[in-house]
């Protein structure tokens, strides 16, 4: 029996079993499709942006630079506190020279103060090789027919074969088999529009603008890859999307989209996606949790899918993993979808809000034109920054202290070590910049599960302290002199009882 099967291996399924076997954790991960690779994930199709904060969780764990490998995009370097992008709201990009970087949550010197365009592929790539590194085991070929579960445990049937775990994760993305047979609801709303991304031999390219562009038909997007183009047709979401749309439906729908009369001669590749926006009420079931796409969809109006599911993993592969290992009781899962629930309502709303907008018609027109001027205003450009980055998710973990609950910013000790240094192997973080070590014995009494670095800090933006969880979250901070107390009842709320 392993500790955990997760269902799904795409980006969110490997990046959980990777957390969960850098703790220690036995993993099989259990994939339908047969082979690995496929064009829909690979550029142009597989296109993704991934946010600062998905970067950021890449970086802590070893991750950043390997994949900037694969992508051939060169050296992780430190980025300083400017902003080169804001992102866009429905097509509608700001200046990222007016975001405000003093409204920004506090930021330091880090390769993952940007996002950067990525394609599934590289991120499969990457996290396939962390995954078999660290001992997972991947099955492919495998669908999943059954769910059965009880107090001990949680076996998953495919065929004749069962596979049994004491805990099992669907990351079976939108369609989940998974969430289906453990059953979860799925609520939400209907789409209005079907979206197609093509890459195709266009006649006429030239008459199409470059960019995110709005039209009394709907919206296109033309970058940045010669005969890549997505765009969408406020339809309801009634093409049947089991099967492939012809030449002759894209052509349709994109010289609507457009308003011009280009010609697709030639279709390479074509996909299709609705702005159907659902999620679970809950992402948990007994032993049964969900993860990714299995707990929420949504368009992909602002790239944030990707994100969201690696956010999801990162919260629950170190909960999950203290849980198996007896470190933590079992209510600690209950905060997972504490959590992660309201920051994927978030992104729901974000974009069900982009589809209002865009949606032709008078009314989406006059609405176009308010957003739009005030998005050209700093605090619009701050805003959509913020969201996009994901530097506005905060948990609410009590207290007032402004960096509890946030990702801690990457804080570098004069010798060097950096944060994420010091969060690759897992375990929580104690960082003593008093000069005193005034946490060192206290902390030891965690040593196990909690790193404990000193030193002088480049910058410790007023800290004396700080405890993070293994997601990098923050969990106590407080001043040159410190509360101890306050450090244990942090340490034992998150990490167990000392010793």
């Amino acid at each position: 029996m392993h500790d955990v099967v997760i269902v799904g291996a795409g980006p969110v399924g490997l990046f959980l079993a990777g957390e969960l076997s850098l703790v220690g954790c036995s993993v099989l991960v259990l994939e339908r499709g047969r082979e690995p690779r496929s064009p829909l994930k690979a550029f142009p199709l597989g296109m993704r942006n991934l946010s600062a904060a998905s970067a950021e969780a890449l970086h802590r764990r070893g991750l950043l630079q390997p994949l900037l490998t694969e992508l051939g995009a060169g050296e992780a370097s430190d980025v300083d506190g400017s902003v080169r992008a804001a992102g866009h709201f429905a097509g509608i990009t700001p200046d990222a020279a007016g975001v405000d970087l003093a409204a920004l949550p506090p930021r330091l010197p880090s390769p993952a103060l940007d996002g950067r365009l990525t394609s599934l592929e590289a991120v499969e790539v990457v996290l396939a090789e962390r995954a078999v590194r660290l001992g997972v085991e991947i099955r492919r070929g495998v669908q999943v027919t059954a769910v059965e579960q009880d107090e001990e445990g949680v076996v998953a049937r495919s065929g004749e074969d069962e596979y049994a775990a004491r805990w099992l994760v669907g990351c079976d993305g939108g369609r989940s088999t998974v969430r289906s047979l453990a059953g979860f609801d799925f609520v939400g709303t209907e789409p209005w529009f079907t979206g197609y991304v093509v890459h195709a031999t266009i006649g006429g390219a030239e008459k199409l603008r470059k960019g995110f562009v709005l039209t009394s038909g709907g919206l296109y997007l033309n970058e940045p890859v010669p005969g890549y183009l997505a765009f969408e047709d406020f339809d309801d979401g009634t093409f049947d999307r089991s099967r492939t749309p012809s030449r002759e439906h894209l052509q349709t729908v994109l010289r609507r989209a457009s308003g011009t009369d280009v010609t697709i001669d030639e279709v390479h590749l074509a996909s299709s996606f609705t702005d159907r926006a659902m999620q679970t009420s809950t992402y948990r079931r007994g032993r049964v949790l969900l993860a990714g796409d299995a707990a929420h969809v949504h368009s992909p109006l602002g790239g944030q899918g990707l994100n969201l599911g690696i956010g999801d993993a990162l919260n629950l592969g170190w909960k999950l993993g203290a849980v198996v290992r007896g470190r933590l009781p079992e209510a600690l899962l209950d905060t997972y979808t504490r959590e992660r629930h309201p920051v994927a309502q978030r992104v729901l709303d974000w974009t069900r809000a982009q589809v209002a907008v865009m949606r032709p018609g008078p009314y989406a027109s006059a609405l176009q034109e308010v957003v739009r001027d005030l998005l050209m205003t700093g605090d619009g450009a701050t805003y959509v920054y913020q969201r996009l980055s994901g530097m506005s998710v905060r948990y609410d973990l009590g207290g007032d202290h402004p960096l509890v609950g946030r990702s801690a910013p990457e804080f570098r000790l004069e010798d060097g070590t950096r944060l994420a240094d010091l969060l690759q192997d897992g375990r929580g973080v104690a960082l003593d910049f008093t000069g005193a070590q005034r946490l060192r014995s206290t902390a030891g009494d965690w040593a196990d599960r909690v790193r404990y670095a000193s030193g002088k800090a480049v910058d410790d933006l007023g800290h004396g302290a700080v405890l993070l969880r293994p997601d990098g979250v923050v969990v106590w901070a407080d001043g040159h002199e410190p509360d101890l107390a306050a450090f244990a009842k942090a340490a034992t709320e998150w990490f167990g009882q000392p010793g």
